[in-house]
């Protein structure tokens, strides 16, 4: 099984990954983790997505945390696409706390502007960082994709 956790920087993608891999002992990717894979970036991204292809009916799970758009097409047809977002004062909120507590103009203006960028891309699963605790929504995921705890 393969599942995409989408969204923009701060919205809790990492933290929804690594609760759910507790749960499912599913192994993580990040971003461009993937370019480890190989030497040249044209054949890591080959093989990562043969191998993400191969997981998408098997029973082991890799969990895809994407924040590009560009990296959406890696995802196979069959994946369970997770869309996890915040609002914008929450994410600056975030972002501000990985920069010391300043988030200098044109970092603000950067997120400003990709904010919602994923808003309108297919997804399973919604979940609002804020407003649901990641317990609670792994706790729903895990239902929707058929497991129970």
């Amino acid at each position: 099984m393969v599942i995409g956790i989408i969204g923009e920087s701060c919205v809790g993608k990492s933290t929804l990954a690594e609760a759910l891999s507790k749960a499912l002992t599913g192994k993580v990717y990040s971003g461009k983790d993937y370019t480890r894979m190989a030497k040249g970036e044209a054949e890591a991204r080959a093989s990562f997505v043969s191998l993400l292809k191969a997981h998408e009916q098997s029973g082991d799970t890799i969990l895809y945390v994407i924040s590009e758009k560009e990296h959406l097409c890696f995802l196979p047809e069959k994946a369970f696409r997770v869309l996890v977002t915040a609002d914008l004062e929450t994410i600056q909120g975030r972002f501000a706390m990985r920069m010391n507590g300043n988030l200098p103009p044109p970092v603000a203006a950067m997120l400003e502007k990709k904010h919602g960028m994923f808003d309108d891309e297919q997804h399973d699963a919604h979940v609002e960082s804020g407003k649901e605790n990641t317990e609670a929504a792994c706790e729903r995921i895990l239902q929707m994709i058929g497991i129970r705890t």
